[in-house]
């Protein structure tokens, strides 16, 4: 309901500002100055003035899209008024409201209609067909389905380093924009300055100051235990805003009121060993021991791609090697490789936490040595990349037990448990949380018990070894679900990877979230679409031709 209020006063405000800057336009047209303030009416007045199709009003005020339309239908209006320059359309398009009353009310002139079939209107039809391509690309980008690449291997053996795919954003009900106003086909920001080397000072594709809050439609399902999930990032630091923080995409390992725990680098859900999909394999990282080096393009060419770091001699003179994500099938490869000497596997200390803190910078912001060739750590915690909760002595390959909240679960707040839900109350669900005296407060109240307002999820990678996870940004609330994975339309490796570059035909056009080892494909829908999109007017003209043979 606050979604449906605060955006019919953004439709409201538009639709003023149109009104109070056209008023004379329209009454030059022939119309009341108060039609000029009805929204969808407004702007049904310029297409039918101009002669284009009623319809697109639809599109009008519609997040993200509805800016471009506006755009568009302001530029119909100043053609009908003769304002075609390209100085006018820029004014139009950077100044729209500004340029428009300054046109209503100093600039009024006759009404002027360019014919259709001159040199002028051709090159305007054509624009007009480029633009509405765009609008058409960005309507099914923001409301249908969108694209995502995967830069990392975190979940290798399922989506591999360089699959593309097609994101369903109706898999857990359409999460409404929360930022209406923003640029399309871009995430957070439109490029990477480098300005003091912050991301926080890139230039933002989207304007933070016109918001609007969570919102989701059509909500028929949640997401469930073994589901492949894409999502906004929650410990994203640069984007306020859920709907423009990093995409991420891992497992849902743990739905609210699961209790979860990683023993000895093993995933267990309800004190459960969990239970592989068909599509998953257990990985884990291992340190291979060689009596000789490795030929790593060999190794790649006759296994597959994997990740690898040459760790140099030990002083036995033995040649050591970190591998990540080996599967029980690779390592035995691995082992019987004739230089092959001994693996282990790497784990990390039970009871040791892992903890990261930013290192100490000077006044030049270099880094200061401690004296070992190391960076001097500070007393500040990177919580990015320290485990969650930071007060406990977990890591990642010793986890837990941690229950997952769900809607209506009622916390009791201690010192202890603070640090693991603070920001669970505070960030995803808007509270003050303060503790003064030895009290809780919250929202100026004193009170030690809070409702959940919202179901959580715990999202893993399925390599666990190699994969930035709810282990370190903790749990993901459902307002930072975005949809799943539909399928992969191409696969290239060697694009975010170091590993030779060719394109894995066999995985494309390939449902992606089934759970099955034997993905089924759909290369011949695509093939469909490509002819119907290519072909479609050489259809229509023989369509046409047979017809008139007749």
């Amino acid at each position: 309901m606050d979604y449906i209020i605060q955006y019919s006063i953004y439709v409201l405000i538009l639709s003023v500002l149109l009104g109070v800057s056209t008023i004379k336009l329209y009454q030059k047209m022939g119309y009341k100055g108060w039609e000029a303030f009805i929204p969808f009416y407004n702007y049904y007045i310029i297409l039918k003035e101009i002669g284009e199709p009623k319809w697109w009003i639809v599109f009008t005020y519609l997040p993200i899209v509805g800016p471009i339309m506006m755009t568009v239908f302001h530029l119909f209006l100043m053609k009908k008024f003769g304002r075609t320059t390209t100085v006018e359309k820029l004014l139009t398009i950077f100044l729209p409201f500004i340029y428009l009353a300054y046109t209503s009310y100093f600039q009024l002139n006759k009404v002027d209609r360019f014919a259709v079939d001159d040199e002028k209107g051709k090159k305007e039809s054509f624009l007009g067909s480029i633009t509405f391509a765009v609008v058409f690309a960005t309507i099914i980008h923001a409301f249908v389905t969108q694209p995502f690449a995967i830069p990392t291997g975190s979940m290798e053996r399922t989506l591999l380093v360089g699959d593309f795919l097609f994101v369903n954003k109706w898999s857990y009900g359409y999460r409404m924009p929360m930022r209406p106003l923003a640029l399309p086909f871009l995430q957070g920001t439109i490029f990477d300055s480098g300005k003091d080397g912050n991301p926080k000072n890139d230039p933002k594709s989207y304007v933070d100051a016109v918001k609007l809050p969570y919102f989701r439609i059509g909500e028929f399902k949640k997401p469930k235990k073994n589901d492949i999930v894409v999502f906004n990032y929650p410990g994203d630091s640069v984007h306020t805003a859920i709907d423009r923080m990093d995409p991420y995409v891992k497992r849902c390992v743990a739905v609210g009121g699961d209790v979860v725990e990683m023993k000895a680098g093993k995933l267990f859900v309800n004190g459960q060993p969990e239970k592989m999909m068909g599509d998953a394999e257990v990985q884990h990282s291992y340190t291979v021991y060689t009596s000789s080096e490795i030929d790593i393009n060999s190794l790649w060419k006759n296994l597959c791609y994997l990740p690898v770091e040459d760790q140099g001699q030990t002083n036995d003179g033995l040649h050591k090697y970190q591998f990540q994500g080996l599967t029980d099938g690779l390592l035995a490869d691995i082992k019987q490789m004739p230089e092959f000497v001994k693996a282990e596997e790497v784990l990390a200390n039970k009871g040791e936490g892992a903890i990261a803190y930013f290192p100490v910078k000077d006044e030049n912001n270099n880094y200061v040595n401690d004296g070992t060739g190391h960076a001097l750590e500070s007393k500040k915690i990177d919580y990015s990349q320290s485990i969650f909760p930071y007060n406990k002595p977990w890591n990642t390959d010793w986890y837990g037990p941690l229950t997952i909240p769900k809607k209506g679960d009622v916390i009791t707040l201690t010192q202890d448990n603070l640090p693991e839900y603070k920001k669970l109350i505070t960030v995803y669900e808007g509270n003050i949380l303060e503790f003064k005296g030895g009290k809780f407060f919250i929202n100026g109240a004193q009170t030690d018990k809070y409702t959940v307002k919202q179901d959580y999820y715990f999202m893993m990678g399925d390599n666990r070894d190699a994969s930035l996870d709810a282990r370190f940004f903790g749990f993901v609330p459902e307002t930072h679900i975005v949809g799943s994975p539909m399928f992969t339309w191409m696969s290239l490796q060697g694009v975010f990877d170091d590993g030779p570059k060719k394109i894995r035909w066999e995985r494309m056009f390939k449902a992606t979230n089934t759970g099955e080892a034997n993905k089924t494909s759909y290369w011949w829908i695509a093939a469909v679409i490509l002819v119907l999109f290519f072909g479609w007017e050489y259809f229509v003209k023989l369509f046409k031709g047979k017809k008139e043979e007749e």
